[in-house]
């Protein structure tokens, strides 16, 4: 039963850590190479994606979606999508993909000449899934070197620690006031029922 108990802990706590890693702002220092639009089919990967910009109409599963191709300070690729998130999940509140747009393309730079970028993003990049993470914003900073502190991560996290700690002690006060009690009382029953039927049992069968 312990086995049963701590594999269900286990797999919940992946659960919302892929969840929280998923959704949280995350940050990424590059430097932008060009910015494009490119038709993309959604199909079984559409929970990846976000519908259509706010404002507009259902567009089926093909449609075109901004991306912003960038590269790392050690040369890797890195691309983003750059969608509105609306009112929808995650909650960024993001209507503004036209400005990022703009607002990357002016940031553009070459692989001699480089301009670095911080790229606020949220999501995953996985090529077999083909799925991208999608921009939030970008700001110009002095180098690739630049220290970046989420403040928000680390205030987010605190909090929803100290949440897990208060639902986990009234749980475990719950257990302490309601279930224990009720464990013993059903104990003591099943020892009294024992008792019973063995003193039944010798009655029956003479033996005293």
């Amino acid at each position: 039963m312990a086995y049963v108990k701590w594999t269900f802990l286990a797999v919940l706590a992946a659960l919302v850590i892929s969840f929280l890693h998923y959704t949280l702002p995350q940050h990424e220092v590059v430097r932008i190479n060009r910015v494009f639009e490119s038709q993309v089919t959604v199909g079984d990967n559409a929970i990846f994606w976000q519908g259509p910009a706010a404002g507009e109409g259902e567009q089926g599963n093909a449609r075109f979606v901004n991306f912003l191709e960038t590269f790392t300070p050690e040369g890797k690729a890195v691309v983003f999508r750059n969608e509105d998130t609306g009112w929808g999940w995650p909650p960024y509140f993001k209507f503004d993909t036209s400005n990022l747009q703009a607002e990357a393309g002016d940031l553009t730079s070459t692989k001699d000449n480089p301009e670095w970028v911080v790229i606020t993003h949220y999501g995953w990049r996985n090529e077999y899934l083909s799925i991208y993470p999608n921009a939030i914003s970008a700001r110009p900073v002095d180098g690739p070197d630049v220290t970046i502190i989420p403040w928000f991560n680390i205030v987010f996290l605190f909090g929803f620690g100290v949440f897990v700690l208060w639902i986990w002690t009234l749980v475990a006060r719950f257990k302490e006031d309601r279930i224990e009690p009720l464990l013993d009382e059903a104990g003591e029953m099943i020892d009294s029922v024992e008792d019973r039927t063995s003193s039944l049992w010798r009655r029956l069968f003479g033996r005293r």
